[in-house]
C-alpha cells in the first residue's frame, strides 16, 4: 500500500491545484449562503491530504536513491522538452516541511482573517503556492524550474497585495513583483545561455555534465563566457532570497497578510536556494562566481543582521534575519557544500514561522506594530513567549536545537582555511541572537505599558498552529538523528558558537531589561544608528541611481515620442490637409482650368529638369 503513495507521489501537486480552483466557487458574488469560509475549510483538507501523501510516500522511499519519471512535452529541431521528475529523501523532506508549514499557517489564518471576507481569494493564493513549490522540488529541469519560479513570482505579487485599497501594501507589492522580475530576466538570460553550452537543462545531466573531464577543459578555454553564464544563473537566487542588491523586496511585502509572512519567511524565500544548490555544480565551473556568491552571502548576512537590531516597526525585525539566514546558504554553497545548505534550509524553515506566529498574536490585539511602545506580556501570554523564544533557540545556535547543529557543521565545513568565513558566522549569530532577544525583551519584558496593559493569549486557531510548530521545533535534533544526518564532532565550533549566542543573549538582556536605561536605546554614534535605521542608506542610493536613471529615460523617451515622432506624423496630417484644402480650388469642372493646371505642373517639371542638367 505504501508503495502506491511512493509511484504516485508526482500527483502531490494536483491536490491544492485543485483547491486553488475550487476556491473560486466561494469568490464574493457566487456562493452567498455560506459565506467565504467553505474556500479555506476545502483548500486545509487539501493541504492535509497533501502532507498525509507525502509522510506515506517518505515512510515507504526508506534507504532507497529515489525514483525518477519523465513526461515527454515538445521536441524539435533538437530542443528535448522534456520534463524530468525525481522523488529523493530530500525532495520528500522539502515537500513535508512545505505542506506541513502551510497546514498550520492555513489554520493560524482562521484566526487572523476571522472578520476577513477575501478567504477564497486569500486561501486560493496559499494553495498556489503549495502547489508551485511541490512542483518545483520535485522537477528536475532547470527550463520548468524557471518556469516555476515565474509563476511563485506572479504570486507573491498577489499574496503581498491581497489588501489592495491600502497604498503601502500596493507599493510593497509592486517593488517585490519589479525587483524580482529583475532577477528572473538575467535568470532566463543564463538559462537560455547554458543550452548551447550544455545541450541539457536536466540538473542531473548538468551535474554530469560539470563534472566530465573534456567538458571542463573546454569550459575553462572560456573563463569569461563561464563567469557570464554563472552570474546571470545567480541573479535568479539572488533575487528570490531577497540578497543584495535585491533584499530590500522581502522588507516591503511584510505589508501583506500575516498568515502569508508565515509562509513566506520559512519556506517561499527559500524556493531560490534550492535552485542554487541543484546549480552548484555547474557554479563551480568559474571559480569567479563562487568568490561572487560568497562574498554577496557574507555581505548579506552582515548587513541584514546589523540592520535588524536598529528596526522598531516587529515585523521589520523579523524580515531582515530571513535574509541573513539566505546569506549563509550562499556561503555555504560558494564554499563547496550544498549538503550544509540543505540543512541550514530545514531548520530554518521549520523554525522561522515561530516568531511570526507569536508577534501576530500581539499585533492582532495591540494595535501597534511599534515594539518600543509594548511590554510586559510574559504574565498575560506565556505560550506566545515560550513560542518565540523556542523559534529563536531553532534559528540561531541554541544547542541542542537544530540551528545549532546545521551552524556547527557550517563551521566545521568551514574549518582553519577560512578563518574570516568563521568570524562572519560567528558575528552573525551573535547579531541575529542579539535581535531576537531585543524584540523578546520588548515585547514580553518589563511592565506592560498602554498598548500592551489590555492583550490577553488568543483563542485556539492562533495557539494551536504556533504550538505545534514549538512542538516540531524541539523535535528537529531527534529528527535529525533516527535520518542519520545529525552532524557528529562538532566540538570547537559549537563552543564557539555557543559563546556567541550566550553574548548575544546577555548583552541584549542587560540593556533591554535594565530599567536605569533610557529607552529607547541610542547608540553613542549617531551616523552609525541612522546607517542601520535607513537600510545603509540602500533606498536613497537606488532612489539617487536606478531610480534616477529610469525616470531620466523615461522623460527623454517621452520627449522624443512627443516632438520627434508624433512631430513628424502631426507634421504629415498637417501637409495633408493644406494641401487638400488648396487643391480643393482648383477642381471648378471647368475642362480649361484642368488643362491649365496640367501645363503648368509639366512646365514646372520641365524648368527643374533643365535646371538640373545644366
Amino acid at each position: 500500500m505504501l508503495s502506491w503513495f511512493l509511484a504516485s507521489v508526482w500527483l502531490v501537486p494536483l491536490y491544492p491545484l485543485v483547491g486553488t480552483v475550487v476556491a473560486a466557487l466561494w469568490f464574493p458574488g457566487i456562493i452567498r449562503r455560506t459565506g467565504p469560509r467553505p474556500a479555506g475549510y476545502f483548500n486545509t483538507l487539501m493541504t492535509l491530504l497533501s502532507l498525509l501523501h507525502v509522510a506515506a510516500a517518505g515512510w515507504a522511499i526508506g534507504g532507497q536513491e529515489g525514483l525518477t519519471w519523465t513526461v515527454p512535452w515538445l521536441q524539435v529541431a533538437g530542443l528535448d522538452l522534456t520534463l524530468p521528475i525525481v522523488v529523493s529523501p530530500e525532495a520528500l523532506t522539502a515537500m513535508g516541511v512545505i505542506f506541513g508549514v502551510n497546514l498550520l499557517a492555513q489554520v493560524y489564518a482562521f484566526g487572523y482573517l476571522e472578520m476577513d471576507w477575501g478567504w477564497a481569494r486569500f486561501f486560493s493564493l496559499l494553495a498556489f503556492f503549495e502547489a508551485g513549490m511541490s512542483a518545483l522540488v520535485l522537477c528536475d529541469s532547470l527550463f520548468f524550474s524557471y518556469m516555476i519560479l515565474e509563476l511563485l513570482t506572479l504570486g507573491t505579487y498577489l499574496l503581498v497585495g491581497f489588501w489592495l485599497n491600502q497604498p503601502l501594501v500596493v507599493t510593497g507589492a509592486r517593488d517585490a513583483f519589479l525587483t524580482k522580475r529583475v532577477g528572473d530576466l538575467l535568470l532566463l538570460m543564463g538559462v537560455l545561455a547554458l543550452w548551447p553550452l550544455a545541450k541539457t537543462w536536466n540538473f542531473t545531466e548538468l551535474a554530469l555534465w560539470a563534472q566530465a573531464p573534456a567538458t571542463v577543459d573546454y569550459a575553462r578555454l572560456h573563463p569569461g563566457l563561464m563567469f557570464g553564464v554563472g552570474l546571470a544563473l545567480l541573479a535568479g537566487p539572488l533575487g528570490k532570497c531577497a540578497q543584495f542588491p535585491f533584499h530590500l523586496w522581502l522588507d516591503e511585502a511584510m505589508e501583506g497578510p500575516l498568515p502569508a509572512t508565515i509562509l513566506r519567511n520559512a519556506v517561499v524565500v527559500a524556493t531560490g536556494a534550492w535552485v542554487l544548490v541543484k546549480l552548484a555544480p555547474v557554479f563551480a565551473l568559474s571559480p569567479g562566481v563562487m568568490y561572487l556568491m560568497v562574498f554577496m552571502g557574507a555581505v548579506t548576512a552582515l548587513g541584514s543582521a546589523a540592520i535588524a537590531i536598529a528596526q522598531i516597526d516587529v515585523k521589520r525585525t523579523l524580515s531582515y534575519p530571513v535574509s541573513a539566514v539566505m546569506g549563509l546558504v550562499f556561503v555555504a554553497v560558494g564554499t563547496g557544500h550544498p549538503a550544509t545548505a540543505l540543512l541550514l534550509l530545514l531548520t530554518h524553515g521549520l523554525a522561522a514561522g515561530l516568531p511570526v506566529m507569536a508577534v501576530g498574536n500581539v499585533i492582532w490585539n495591540s494595535v501597534t506594530q511599534n515594539v518600543t511602545q509594548l511590554g510586559g506580556l510574559w504574565t498575560r501570554r506565556p505560550v506566545t513567549g515560550l513560542s518565540f523564544l523556542v523559534g529563536m533557540a531553532g534559528i540561531v545556535a541554541v544547542p541542542p536545537l537544530g540551528g545549532f547543529w546545521a551552524l556547527c557543521q557550517l563551521l566545521d565545513d568551514l574549518g582553519l582555511e577560512s578563518p574570516l568565513l568563521v568570524g562572519t558566522v560567528l558575528v552573525v549569530n551573535g547579531l541575529l541572537t542579539f535581535n531576537f532577544m531585543r524584540v523578546f525583551c520588548l515585547i514580553f519584558g518589563n511592565r506592560p505599558r498602554e498598548m500592551s496593559e489590555r492583550s490577553p493569549e488568543l483563542h485556539w486557531p492562533f495557539i494551536l498552529p504556533m504550538t505545534v510548530l514549538a512542538g516540531v521545533v524541539l523535535h528537529v535534533p531527534q529528527m535529525l538523528a533516527v535520518a542519520g544526518r545529525l552532524p557528529q564532532g562538532q566540538t570547537d565550533g559549537g563552543i564557539l558558537l555557543t559563546v556567541s549566542t550566550l553574548s548575544g543573549m546577555t548583552l541584549a538582556s542587560v540593556i533591554y531589561l535594565n530599567p536605569g536605561m533610557a529607552k529607547p536605546v541610542t547608540l553613542p554614534w549617531k551616523q552609525l544608528q541612522d546607517l542601520l535605521a535607513y537600510d545603509l542608506y540602500t533606498p536613497r542610493i537606488y532612489k539617487l541611481t536606478v531610480v534616477s536613471l529610469v525616470d531620466m529615460l523615461s522623460r527623454l523617451t517621452d520627449l522624443l515620442d512627443r516632438y520627434l515622432v508624433d512631430g513628424v506624423v502631426n507634421g504629415v496630417g498637417v501637409m495633408t490637409i493644406f494641401s487638400g484644402e488648396t487643391l480643393k480650388y482648383s477642381t471648378s469642372g471647368k475642362f480649361q482650368w484642368y488643362l491649365f493646371t496640367i501645363l503648368l505642373g509639366l512646365g514646372l517639371v520641365v524648368g527643374l529638369m533643365m535646371i538640373t542638367l545644366s
